[in-house]
């Protein structure tokens, strides 16, 4: 098992790169379990190499993590194995990173490191563009060729987005089209706009132009025929912003309604994944159990979001079996995974680990940020809990609707939330790449 020692000054996008300078006798060299390390990021260079992409060895090292590999010698080769591998190659789960910013390589460490996929959003571009300088000349080259800020705003994502599908894209490749995504959201402007989203997700899909990439679209109830359009369309999706089971349902139906109205006699091309949020539930029920105040209600405290997962995973098992789905599979379906997103956990008093141990199954995928990232290599412990008790699941559901925990409400608020925060973010960056254009004496747009 991997190692980890913390370094000082992490950084949003590069907290998570190996450390350089040790002498290289000091380390033994790392091998994937399927193939060789050196030919697997040979491949991910290449990869690097045709989009145009370099790797910064000038740049300082800000990295907080070091992984040391484990000498387990076979055959005089040495084996790297981290707690991501094993989530992948023994349990059938993806860990995926859930931040990007330039330099997109910055992704290569991470990807040798077991990383499987990349998931964005506008807070997450509106941290990385207004905190760096590495998009100046791309953005002030847009605005002196007479775009406005927004169509800027699209075209430093879309290169971003391009540059990291190429790197994921041996994963891609390796796994038949099951793995290797990366996801880019369609203005959260538009989460009300059903139509509008469906426009949207095409063009974004059109101008990305890798077959891994994910449109996420967000499960409004709105944009619910959106999904099913956009699907129908042979576009994959990541669906985002579920906080209900039957929030949840519906976009597993949108999903199989949209793949039997596609026409497509070759199905395994459409893929999807539905991110059902999970730290943010406890946050907004603990609120809700501190005001009842009662022993049994301070007893639920940090377990309302946990349960609710163990219980959309069993819809999932569900929703993909039986006639319906098995007609699907014979045209080469593949199942919409559940993604666990929103794992970092708010409450310090919580274990780091708490939205990614209790969540690992077959078939998911579970995207962290820095922080639980770093956890679950430092100290996560690989096995299968996320169906390993649903009747406590279900216990503390129904616990929590007798204190008077609305199920629905959680859901609504949270989406409100969700939709709102991201509005934020989008809009604030907006105005920061404005600021950005005056200070460059760029032309006010």
């Amino acid at each position: 098992m991997a190692t980890i020692s913390k370094l000082s000054s992490p950084t949003p996008c590069s907290s998570l790169r190996p450390s350089v300078g040790h002498p290289r006798s000091s380390r033994p060299l790392c091998f994937l379990e399927l193939q060789s390390r050196t030919a697997f990021l040979s491949r991910v260079a290449a990869a690097s190499s045709s989009a145009g992409l370099s790797v910064g060895s000038n740049r300082r090292s800000r990295s907080s993590l070091v992984v040391t590999c484990s000498q387990n010698v076979a055959n005089g080769s040495v084996v790297e194995r981290t707690a991501l591998h094993d989530l992948y190659e023994r349990e059938g789960q993806s860990p995926w990173y859930d931040n990007l910013c330039r330099p997109v390589t910055d992704l290569i460490p991470l990807i040798a490191s077991g990383v499987r996929g990349v998931t964005s959003n506008p807070a997450i571009f509106q941290k990385a563009i207004s905190s760096s300088n590495a998009y100046n000349d791309q953005f002030r080259e847009l605005v002196q060729s007479g775009k406005d800020i927004e169509s800027a705003y699209w075209e430093l994502v879309v290169k971003d987005i391009q540059d990291a599908c190429k790197l994921f894209e041996p994963i891609y490749d390796q796994t038949d089209g099951g793995d290797g995504y990366v996801s880019v959201e369609v203005s959260p402007r538009l989460a009300d706009d059903t139509e509008g989203t469906v426009e949207a997700a095409k063009w974004l899909h059109k101008v990305v132009n890798r077959p891994n990439v994910y449109i996420k679209i967000p499960a409004t109830a709105p944009c619910i025929p959106s999904i099913k359009q956009v699907i129908s369309n042979g576009i994959s999706v990541n669906v985002t912003l579920i906080f209900s089971l039957a929030r949840y349902e519906a976009v597993m139906d949108a999903y199989l309604d949209g793949l039997e109205a596609s026409g497509l006699a070759d199905l395994s091309r459409v893929t999807s994944v539905a991110s059902f949020f999970v730290s943010r539930v406890d946050t907004l029920i603990d609120k809700m159990l501190e005001k009842i105040g009662t022993p049994e209600a301070l007893d639920l405290r940090g377990k309302a979001a946990v349960a609710q997962a163990a219980l959309a995973y069993k819809l999932y098992q569900k929703k993909f079996s039986g006639p319906r789905w098995e007609a699907l599979v014979k045209k080469g379906a593949k199942k919409q995974r559940l993604l666990w997103a929103s794992t970092s956990v708010k409450n310090p008093a919580y274990p780091d680990t708490l939205y990614v141990a209790p969540l690992i199954g077959p078939d998911t995928v579970s995207t962290m940020p820095d922080q639980a990232l770093q956890a679950f290599v430092d100290h996560g412990i690989v096995s299968r809990t996320i169906d390993s008790n649903v009747s406590e699941a279900e216990g503390i559901y129904s616990a929590l609707e007798k204190l008077g925990i609305d199920w629905s409400y959680v859901g609504t608020q949270l989406e409100i939330e969700g939709v709102d925060s991201f509005k934020k973010s989008f809009d604030s960056l907006l105005d920061t790449l404005q600021e950005k254009a005056n200070s460059l004496n760029l032309v006010s747009l």
